[in-house]
């Protein structure tokens, strides 16, 4: 067994981000300004969007594509259960209702086969989040989207780097919205990025995320700048800082190699694990798509096996392995129980998959004694209490 606990998930920060945050610091220079707009113009660049806006979350940033979507009180918006509250709290929160569709249970995304039947008069959008980085059949999404005139904002926030036949995540809907936060691919600490190509919405977003103010403070206060400004709007504080963005455009330039990496080590995972029936393994579909692997995330079978899912980890945790529960179901919180009461039987599936579910360490910092490990950890912990072994 391993002297020291793997954790689930690690950052990958190099030489060149530190160095770039200490540039920062010495500069002087340490809030939204000339790094930001860079960072901006690289992810703009990289995912082949015409427009990227920087914010300082994944869920100011939903919150910012909602707005500028036009959702409104009342409005519905349709959306997996299996995803991140920010998800659904950011619609709550302008007063919409979340309608929830349940998943695939082969690629945990949202079934797109089951939306159809969901939309009604009041649906103003459809929310896709690509699970684990697994993109979601866009083809049929962006199909009912036009038939029923909704909008499209994809939850991206595992998905940075994936692509769905073989064109960017972030560059085929109304909206996309990725997150850098720690656990993520690539991380600025904390941080978010919104892509469009909707110019009207790029600029709502941009005049909103500080203050509805008509300038940012490096137009202000840099010497080409002025100190005059309006407030055009109600807005919010959901600016990136210079030094969040010292490590993204660093971070960024390295995604590829650290997506490469984390496909080879779920490869490796789908190998080892393949001949247990004890556990389910996530599962691709049929079209063309770049998975990013944020999460390896693995169904336990709990028929097959004399443990529960939270025995399971941690059995784990006693060999030196931690692991992840991505997700529990949005509807299964005891606050937002309240709010899908109607619908927590047309969700067996999520139900299902927050009972089982867990997710295994990946992450480019892991060596491959590392993977070893886990492998050996989850191996040994299956062999011991199947139920065949009891026989």
């Amino acid at each position: 067994m391993r002297k020291e606990f793997l954790p689930f998930s690690r950052p990958t920060i190099g030489q060149e981000e530190i160095n770039e945050v200490v540039d920062s610091l010495k500069s002087g220079w340490i809030t939204t300004g000339p790094k930001v707009q860079k960072f901006e113009n690289d992810f703009s660049r990289f995912v082949k969007s015409p427009y990227a806006i920087s914010v300082n979350s994944a869920t100011s940033g939903l919150h910012l594509a909602y707005l500028a979507s036009g959702i409104k009180p009342g409005d519905e918006v349709i959306t997996t259960p299996l995803t991140f509250i920010s998800t659904i709290s950011m619609l709550l929160a302008l007063g919409a209702k979340p309608i929830l569709v349940d998943i695939d249970l082969k690629t945990l995304n949202i079934d797109s086969e089951k939306i159809e039947k969901k939309i009604s008069k009041k649906t103003k959008a459809i929310v896709p989040v690509h699970f684990a980085g697994l993109p979601c059949d866009l083809d049929k999404i962006h199909s009912l989207a036009k038939k029923f005139r909704l909008k499209v904002i994809e939850d991206a926030a595992h998905a940075v780097g994936s692509k769905f036949k073989g064109k960017m995540i972030g560059s085929l809907s109304d909206c996309t919205v990725f997150s850098f936060h720690p656990i993520k691919n690539m991380t600025t600490g904390e941080g978010g990025m919104i892509t469009t190509s909707h110019k009207d919405w790029a600029e709502a977003m941009t005049l909103l995320r500080f203050h509805g103010m008509s300038k940012t403070a490096w137009k202000r206060y840099s010497k080409s700048g002025s100190p005059h400004y309006d407030i055009q709007n109600l807005g919010y504080k959901y600016n990136m800082m210079d030094i969040q963005a010292s490590l993204g455009i660093h971070q960024l330039k390295k995604l590829s190699q650290f997506n490469k990496t984390r496909g080879a080590y779920a490869k490796k995972y789908h190998q080892a694990f393949s001949a247990f029936p004890e556990i389910i393994l996530p599962q691709q579909p049929s079209y063309p798509h770049t998975h990013s692997w944020h999460l390896y995330v693995i169904l336990l079978n709990t028929k097959k096996i004399n443990l529960t899912r939270d025995e399971f980890i941690q059995k784990l945790s006693e060999q030196n392995i931690g692991a992840g529960i991505h997700f529990k179901a949005v509807h299964l919180h005891t606050f937002y129980k309240k709010f899908f009461s109607r619908q927590i039987k047309e969700l067996p599936n999520a139900d299902f998959a927050s009972r089982h579910i867990l997710s295994l360490p990946l992450y480019p910092e892991m060596k491959e004694e590392d993977l070893e490990d886990v492998i050996a950890a989850v191996s040994n912990t299956i062999k011991k209490y199947s139920k065949k072994a009891a026989i």
